[in-house]
């Protein structure tokens, strides 16, 4: 059970709770080669850690092999157990820059990076990426993974022009890995106990939960456990752990501004909590936003 990387969501905080909840392993936000040498503290309050975190994964992400090869020696990956090569990222920003599913276009390239990075990292390598940009090429790409020596790959089931729209295609995640040996993790749209079993049956070595655990960082517990219950009262406790870890490390100024969509995502329980939401969305004060929570959570 591994928490995806999701940029602008899965901070130190999120990590924490996913971690707590049962995760049992956690990817960063994805983490710019170029801006780790140039720019690091840009980046460093992204790679903020939690001593929760049980296997620690660093998501880098570039085009350029040299740079990406230089961003290996980063102080700022030194307390990750993993480095993993985003090849999957659909964004236009990212594909627009050659980076991250764009990649994909030219297999040739992508391997020369992982190749480059599997030889100079001294930890296991992982490598996650789509079925393809717009056609799908993943079994072969997986392969092409696999030949570069990396530890494992995470294959999410749509192309990178679908982004998010349709369903996921189980069927092209079982191929991948019936097509390799190394452990395959399956992504996309697991969301409760009947999409994780449906994952599951593709054979997959794990499974990587993104948009399902927005506002709900204790799906992990609850997927793999049919007994397992948590009430509202303890959610809200988790909330207010959520922010105390924030807190500990950003400016409140940033973080009233960041936490917001946070706290709309753990509201989404409450069908019929418009007014709450409302007063949240514009909220200026973190305090005030947990008093509206505590009684929605807690009345």
């Amino acid at each position: 059970m591994i928490l995806a990387p999701m940029a602008g969501v899965s901070d130190v905080g999120f990590r924490h709770l996913c971690s707590y909840y049962g995760a049992d392993a956690t990817f960063s936000e994805m983490l710019s080669c170029r801006a780790m040498l140039n720019n690091p503290k840009k980046t460093e309050f992204m790679t903020k850690f939690s001593s929760e975190e049980k296997i620690k994964i660093g998501q880098i992400f570039g085009h350029e092999e040299e740079i990406m090869v230089k961003s290996l020696k980063s102080p700022l990956l030194s307390h990750y157990d993993i480095i993993d090569i985003n090849m999957g990222c659909p964004a236009p920003k990212i594909v627009k820059n050659g980076e991250g599913s764009a990649l994909m276009k030219d297999i040739i390239k992508a391997e020369s990076i992982i190749k480059s990075i599997v030889k100079s990292n001294p930890k296991p390598t992982s490598v996650k990426f789509r079925l393809g940009y717009d056609k799908d090429i993943s079994c072969d790409f997986a392969k092409m993974c696999e030949e570069c020596g990396v530890s494992f790959i995470t294959i999410h089931g749509r192309t990178s022009v679908q982004g998010y729209s349709g369903k996921v295609n189980l069927e092209a995640i079982a191929k991948v890995k019936a097509s390799v040996k190394i452990p395959v993790i399956g992504n996309g749209d697991v969301v409760d106990k009947t999409s994780y079993l449906n994952m599951l049956n593709t054979n997959v070595d794990g499974v990587m939960i993104g948009r399902g655990s927005q506002g709900r960082p204790w799906i992990f517990n609850q997927l793999v456990d049919d007994n397992w219950e948590i009430n509202n009262y303890e959610k809200f406790t988790a909330i207010k752990k959520h922010v105390e870890i924030l807190r500990q490390n950003y400016e409140e100024k940033w973080l009233t501004l960041y936490l917001r969509k946070h706290f709309l995502w753990y509201t989404n329980c409450f069908p019929n909590a418009s007014k709450v939401r409302a007063e949240i969305a514009t909220s200026s004060s973190i305090d005030k936003s947990l008093l509206l929570l505590e009684e929605l959570f807690c009345k």
